[in-house]
């Protein structure tokens, strides 16, 4: 690796390779350790619920949010309706619709009352959290637990990685598998999904 003109402040390279290869290492093993724990049952009545619902609104903060929204483009891929809340064309939540919220502490005040509205207006609430018994688990309608670490455990029992990371990191692969799931249901040929895709870029 050539370092002419650049200040390397005595930085050994080699070991820098090394640790960025520890550090994919461990957030690879970590997920997938993870992997093992989800109970794939509780995915059971989040697919289904996607399925029946009319309309699908999807809410969740900070880098949560990141991994949601990932998860809204492929189910408007699939040919569903699907909003992401805070976005300024997102309608207003009803009957017959489905929330699903994501929060690793599940007390997230934004992400408790968007909930409390949803199921006030009469929408069905999905969570995905690493908090059963917090609040958001105990009005939603149904709750995927994701046993990873809170963002405020920082002993580093469930993951070495800063905050709620690996929750995050999860949640994404998460909400892939729900959709390869949903997207062998429907059989829908890969080509007509492509046609789906965003042709403004």
């Amino acid at each position: 690796m050539k370092t002419e003109g650049t200040e390397t402040d005595n930085l050994d390279f080699r070991n820098l390779n090394r640790e960025l290869q520890l550090n994919l290492d461990l957030i690879i093993y970590e997920n997938q350790q993870l992997a093992k724990k989800i109970d794939t049952e509780t995915l059971i009545p989040l697919i289904n619920g996607i399925q029946y619902s009319q309309r699908i609104f999807l809410i969740a903060a900070g880098r949560s949010g990141f991994a949601l929204r990932g998860a809204a483009m492929r189910l408007m891929h699939l040919g569903l309706t699907v909003f992401f809340v805070g976005d300024t064309t997102t309608p207003a939540i009803g009957q017959g619709d489905l929330l699903l919220v994501a929060s690793g502490s599940g007390s997230t005040g934004s992400m408790v009352s968007a909930a409390q509205k949803a199921i006030v207006a009469g929408a069905k609430v999905i969570a995905l959290t690493t908090a059963p018994l917090s609040e958001l688990a105990g009005i939603a309608d149904h709750t995927v637990f994701i046993p990873a670490a809170g963002k405020q455990e920082f002993e580093g029992k469930r993951s070495k990685q800063y905050a709620g990371s690996l929750f995050e990191q999860f949640l994404f692969l998460l909400m892939d598998v729900v959709f390869q799931s949903l997207w062998k249901m429907d059989g829908t040929p890969s080509e007509v999904l492509w046609e789906r895709h965003a042709n403004l870029e």
